[in-house]
């Protein structure tokens, strides 16, 4: 194989890692973890994106795609725990009852 076709190949890897890890961390039910979870894998793709030593990118590959099968797990933990929506998600929770369509908890008594 030539240079290019492993560069070019490394490349692909590395894009399509970057995009996992990116849909992955979209699956936290909690938003706190899914900020993070998406902020640490841009900071740390942008940390790395000046590497060129073949042997450290495939290094720095591995790691990664050890880290998107942690996520991957993490994820579906996370899913078991469902919590109410914050407020800076934008999206209303709880029952709406009332006349102007405003929110009123109630507590499940079941």
């Amino acid at each position: 194989m030539s240079v290019a076709a492993v560069g070019s190949e490394t490349a692909f890897q590395a894009r399509s890692l970057y995009r996992s890890l990116l849909r992955q961390s979209k699956q936290f039910a909690a938003y706190n973890f899914r900020e993070y979870a998406k902020r640490r894998a841009i900071d740390a793709f942008h940390e790395h994106r000046a590497e060129t030593d073949p042997r450290r990118v495939q290094e720095l590959i591995q790691k990664g795609l050890k880290d998107l099968q942690v996520l991957k797990r993490q994820t579906i933990i996370s899913q078991f725990f469902q919590l109410d929506r914050l407020v800076v998600e934008g999206q209303k929770t709880g029952k709406q009852t009332g006349s102007e369509g405003g929110i009123v908890r109630q507590k499940d008594t079941g």
